[in-house]
């Protein structure tokens, strides 16, 4: 059996590789595809990488075959970039989708198809607590997009098609590496850039509340996703990922706690309406029922989170 990654050369693409290679699970092939070349976490025979660009139909075609058994579907364009290239946005993160769907459809029924989707279907005026069945109105194209790509990989399932689970990821912290175009980089970087002695921006109010989940915690559920018995979600195979409301002054309260006031000192408030209007539009608070009772975990406080980070970081540089 072949296991593929799309968007395998992205932070979450690499470390669900490396938790497969680490994982008990039974597979004869890792593909690694993304429009750069990906690299392997680990040294592993299994691993294939290749680049690819998966907007071309013929590309996605090439990938999916009679040897497939699971796609992990996480290339995307993010938020605030698929705003500014509307384009780009749709040729991503819709075409690709639907490509990646059909490719399966036609080359067997039943391959297990994993779709990180996101808490950006959601906008509007919302309820004070959200759940899988809350109506979507997405204030965003890159929302749009999900939404429809969600509901495309229900209906394949319906269809029996493919074996769809649809996981809608809280905002994840904290990412290591640098800030990229996605509306909520700032989530991560008001905490990454103190601990490394750098200044942060951080352009939304101290009061918003975000709808957070910690990369070790994600990469544990989209693993779970994939073993679980497609029955354990009923009808609807879309399912909010578990994840812990806070707010960005509780935030940062924590990181002084942890690191100090000159760490927190390194974080200025530069308000930015284009974010601002994209991050608040998200729900602030879920209702975490439905995912516990099919199994999926959630985070201890956000204290956890900094000192998740500061760990993993100790260990890269050993």
């Amino acid at each position: 059996m072949e296991i593929i990654i799309t968007g395998a050369a992205g932070f979450l693409g690499q470390r669900l590789a490396r938790a497969l290679l680490n994982s008990s699970m039974v597979f004869d092939t890792l593909l690694l595809v993304d429009v750069v070349l990906p690299v392997s976490p680990l040294k592993d025979n299994k691993v294939k990488c290749l680049q690819q660009d998966l907007s071309k139909e013929a590309a996605v075609k090439s990938i999916v075959t009679h040897q497939t058994g699971i796609v992990f579907h996480l290339a995307a364009v993010v938020s605030s970039h698929a705003e500014k290239d509307f384009d780009l946005g749709w040729k991503v993160n819709l075409d690709i989708t639907r490509q990646l769907l059909e490719a399966c459809r036609h080359q067997k029924n039943g391959i297990l198809f994993v779709f990180a989707s996101s808490l950006a279907v959601y906008g509007g005026d919302l309820p004070t607590v959200v759940d899988e069945y809350t109506a979507v109105n997405p204030h965003s194209s890159y929302g749009t997009q999900k939404a429809i790509s969600e509901l495309l990989v229900n209906d394949y399932t319906r269809k029996n098609f493919i074996d769809g689970r649809v996981l809608r990821l809280p905002t994840i912290c904290v990412r290591p590496g640098r800030p990229n175009l996605a509306a909520s980089s700032f989530v991560s970087s008001i905490i990454r850039e103190p601990l490394n002695g750098e200044e942060a921006i951080c352009p939304v109010s101290p009061d918003l509340s975000l709808w957070l989940c910690s990369p070790n915690t994600v990469i544990e559920n989209i693993m779970l996703a994939s073993t679980l018995n497609g029955n354990a979600f009923g009808n609807w195979r879309t399912v909010n990922l578990p994840g812990i409301s806070v707010s960005v002054k509780q935030m940062i309260d924590s990181l002084e706690h942890l690191s100090g006031k000159e760490t927190v000192s390194k974080i200025k408030f530069k308000p930015d309406e284009s974010i601002r209007s994209i991050v608040s539009s998200w729900p602030g608070l879920l209702d975490n029922k439905r995912a516990l009772q099919i199994g999926f975990k959630v985070d201890g406080p956000f204290e956890d989170f900094i000192t998740q980070y500061i760990t993993d970081q100790q260990q890269q540089r050993r």
